[in-house]
């Protein structure tokens, strides 16, 4: 017969940085679930969706927070050094027999 589950799983880790999940549920030919990230700008990134028989995919996408971005820092300028130098000239003494 058709299909039935659930799931729900997430990942939150301080130290990265790493803040996202997904659940779902299924019953039969209706699907229903959500799944999130937390963005780099600081918002938090949030999907829902649906899939009710042949109508397909049908998502909503939100945005949680305020964008936030760090201040310009340029990088710094960068002077090449000289690929090589010229070998010294040789120039030879004359000698007379």
């Amino acid at each position: 017969g058709p299909a039935q589950y659930n799931f729900d799983w997430s990942v939150n880790d301080a130290n990265s940085g790493n803040d996202y999940g997904h659940n779902e549920g299924r019953n039969g030919y209706d699907t229903q679930g959500s799944y999130y990230v937390q963005l780099p700008d600081g918002r938090l990134q949030r999907v829902t969706y649906t899939v009710n028989g042949d109508s397909g995919y049908v998502a909503q996408v939100e945005y949680e927070g305020e964008a936030q971005y760090s201040a310009y820092q340029p990088a710094p300028s960068y002077q090449p050094a000289p690929a090589y130098r010229p070998a010294p000239t040789y120039t030879p003494t004359p000698s007379y027999n």
